[in-house]
């Protein structure tokens, strides 16, 4: 199979050392790293139609570093003074550390989760019964995190203070990939606007998620490979798998 160029719709990893670069090696492959989706900030005015009040919580739940900064720009916007009090409840230390970009770091304010997961902070959430937690998300998210806190009676409000939008491709560049490697259903929907005449064709289709690939065949399209699975449990790891198999 000629297998020559890969779109992984993800940004290039900082290491040059990766499992993508170990296969371009070991097969002669390019992989072409670009986002097909990017992300927008909400106006204050589309924020305010959810009406929410960011000062009337008085914990914030942040799942990623660009949760943190739409949140401080969205208060900056609405010209909202952040209070000293505030709790921040973070998805892991790195993300709680980049919390220092806007606030003098204390630990009695600052809770994160040790092995990224929310369910590590629930101790500390039930200290704090008179807690008032907002959950700053994207326009794309599910409710299992929601669900999980409402199982242990916490009670989150979501506010969506970003979206995810399709990037445009440019005219000018042609789409010759032999493989695209998608990783969100927004990545398979920015896919079809850029394409929208797109055929599966002989291009292999790479999914990570079962969301990803459910939407993949609402538009006519199979995943030929799939992760997470018991034996791929990285997207890298199921491509190095077909690629073993397929490519002499």
């Amino acid at each position: 199979m000629n297998i020559k160029k890969v779109l992984v719709s993800q940004p290039k990893p900082l290491s040059e050392r990766n499992p993508y670069q170990e296969m371009a090696d070991k097969y002669g492959i390019e992989f072409d790293f670009r986002q097909l989706i990017h992300v927008e900030g909400l106006e204050a005015r589309e924020f305010r139609l959810q009406r929410i009040n960011p000062l009337d919580y008085t914990a914030v739940i942040c799942n990623s570093r660009l949760a943190i900064d739409h949140y401080f720009r969205m208060c900056e916007e609405m010209r909202l003074q952040v209070p000293d009090t505030m709790h921040y409840y973070c998805i892991s230390e790195a993300v709680a550390n980049y919390l220092q970009k806007y606030i003098q770091y204390r630990k009695r304010k600052v809770f994160f989760a040790e092995h990224n997961r929310f369910e590590e902070l629930l101790p500390a959430m039930n200290r704090r019964p008179n807690e008032k937690y907002l959950f700053v998300t994207s326009d794309v998210h599910t409710t299992e995190l929601i669900d999980m806190f409402h199982e242990h009676n916490i009670e989150i409000k979501p506010a969506i203070m970003y979206r995810t939008v399709p990037s445009e491709w440019p005219k000018d560049e042609p789409f010759d990939h032999n493989m695209v490697v998608l990783f969100t259903p927004t990545g398979v929907t920015a896919l079809k606007k850029n394409f929208p005449d797109i055929k599966q064709g002989d291009k292999i289709i790479a999914a990570f998620g079962a969301n990803t690939a459910t939407a993949l065949e609402e538009i006519g399209i199979k995943a030929d490979i799939l992760a997470p699975t018991p034996d791929c449990p990285s997207i890298t790891t199921a491509i190095n798998r077909y690629l073993e198999a397929h490519v002499s």
